[in-house]
């Protein structure tokens, strides 16, 4: 399917929440019947599923993953920053019109869910969902699952969707502020002080690095965008040995 209809599809489904009364994109919305707003004490999904119990009633937030239906049944996987976890969505439990709003509901969507935490048949650990409310609704498609998000030109100039669609990427992600947090704890133990020095500057630096020209509009200045930060750290560093 084209993007083109994926969109069109998504726009018609969100006109249809909004016709009936749920607005897609306030975090007081709901599927009518609970205020989102009102739903205070939300855990994280890692906080759920450490020592998984069942019969433990939790409420959690998340994008939806995967979405699949059996019935008047569906399973949904939420998934936030921290972890997965699969949704249990019966039109018993929920009665048949806020169970109907799942039609308009699908991955990508930001929802908000009230349940009570069980296991399949299987041994995963679920939720089965006593109310929900939908707090972002995506016009668009993730990347397509089996083969992910591949172009690299696409995953450097769009960076959003390459930590949606390739774990590993976000992983590379935490390691390196990890490292940073550890590089500053390590200097700041010592005495050291962070700075930072200008991004613009009058004269480019850089040795054979070509420079990127703009124009200050305010004060009508050329200026340059920094290659390294050498000129002013020099500064610096004679301002400092000055207080010595």
């Amino acid at each position: 399917m084209e993007l083109n209809e994926i969109v069109a599809q998504r726009i018609a489904k969100l006109n249809t929440l909004r016709n009936r009364q749920v607005e897609p994109y306030n975090m007081a919305a709901s599927a009518k019947g609970g205020s989102v707003s009102s739903w205070a004490g939300r855990l994280i999904i890692s906080e759920v599923l450490a020592g998984f119990t069942e019969g433990r009633s939790v409420q959690i937030s998340g994008r939806i993953m995967a979405k699949r239906q059996h019935g008047k049944a569906v399973f949904c996987d939420l998934e936030d920053s921290t972890g997965k976890i699969q949704l249990y969505f019966k039109e018993d439990i929920l009665g048949e019109e806020k169970f109907r709003l799942l039609e308009n509901v699908e991955v990508a969507d930001f929802i908000t869910v009230k349940g009570e935490t069980f296991t399949t048949r299987t041994g995963e650990p679920s939720l089965k969902v006593l109310e929900f409310g939908l707090l972002c609704k995506a016009i668009r498609s993730l990347p397509e699952k089996w083969h992910g998000l591949k172009d690299v030109e696409l995953r450097y100039r769009q960076r959003y969707l390459d930590l949606i669609a390739n774990e590993e990427v976000v992983g590379v992600f935490r390691r390196r502020s990890q490292i940073i947090k550890l590089i500053r704890e390590f200097f700041d133990r010592r005495g050291y002080l962070e700075v930072e020095t200008p991004m613009m500057q009058f004269i480019p630096g850089g040795a054979r690095g070509r420079p990127f020209k703009t124009i200050h509009n305010e004060y009508n200045l050329a200026l340059y965008l920094r290659i390294a930060p050498e000129l002013y750290l020099k500064r610096l560093l004679k301002c400092h040995n000055r207080n010595y």
